[in-house]
């Protein structure tokens, strides 16, 4: 409450109900979504109104740096919008080996078993991205490794997914030695919570000959227009060399990422 002086002396207690919409809205648009969800949306009917307000959200792209006017015609929700800009980040934990083999869960280790090198490796190359200096790379045996990732702990819930049912974009890295042949296999699964497979990305398996350039390579997938009901992704990749050459003549793999966002 703030004390407004009026003529004659007098005085009078004003709160901030009584300020006009186009300012309740820049104060709100300062406070963490998560307070104007849980909390300001139940002080009042006003401060609801303001709250669900698409001007209230759109400051808050602005703010953020999510807005862009060429969007202004392709989204119907900009609440829904900034949630989904908030939380996208990579949900692949540990993805270049910089933790060793932490938050993986190890699924074959055939051959001389899984083993982490420093870029480019031996008879390789450097990936495009300098940030990424490590890679996992397999042997003669097949070698697969996993992430379950449950989406209610990365912060999206059920209606959410649901019914918006946002992208979800995979991408992975992959590569060969010079010398050696070998094979990348990749699978990728949304499931529901008692694990029941909803959509699939499984290609087939990429097979890479002997003397190749030993370039790295992207591959890429986006989840659109899949069933309700997606509470986990099951994320797999691997694979071994074509020749069965003891050591670490296999695919090599790194820069895994999966991302969640808003149709754009």
């Amino acid at each position: 409450r703030v004390c407004v002086p009026q003529l004659g002396g007098s005085s009078a207690m004003t709160t901030i109900g009584d300020l006009p919409e186009d300012v309740l809205v820049e104060l709100l648009s300062l406070l963490p979504a998560r307070d104007l969800l849980r909390t300001c949306r139940l002080v009042c009917a006003q401060w609801r109104y303001v709250v669900d307000l698409t001007t209230l959200w759109k400051r808050k792209c602005q703010r953020d740096g999510f807005y862009r006017q060429s969007l202004d015609r392709n989204i119907s929700d900009w609440r829904v919008f900034y949630l989904l800009c908030h939380l996208k980040r990579n949900l692949i934990k540990n993805p270049c080996a910089e933790e060793d083999f932490q938050h993986w869960r190890i699924d074959c280790n055939g051959g001389d078993r899984w083993k982490i090198e420093d870029l480019p490796g031996a008879h390789g190359t450097l990936i495009p991205d300098p940030a990424v200096h490590k890679y996992f790379v397999t042997s003669y045996g097949l070698c697969l490794k996993s992430q379950l990732i449950t989406l209610k702990n990365e912060g999206y819930w059920n209606q959410l997914m649901d019914e918006k049912r946002p992208e979800i974009v995979v991408e992975d890295w992959y590569a060969a030695r010079v010398d050696c042949g070998c094979q990348y296999e990749l699978t990728v699964r949304l499931l529901s919570a008692d694990n029941i497979v909803l959509a699939e990305f499984h290609p087939e398996p990429v097979v890479i000959e002997q003397w190749s350039d030993a370039k790295w390579r992207q591959i890429s997938h986006t989840f659109r227009n899949y069933p309700a009901g997606v509470r986990h992704i099951l994320f797999q990749h691997g694979g071994q060399d074509t020749q069965f050459w003891a050591g670490w003549y296999g695919i090599r793999v790194t820069n895994t990422s999966i991302t969640i966002g808003p149709h754009t």
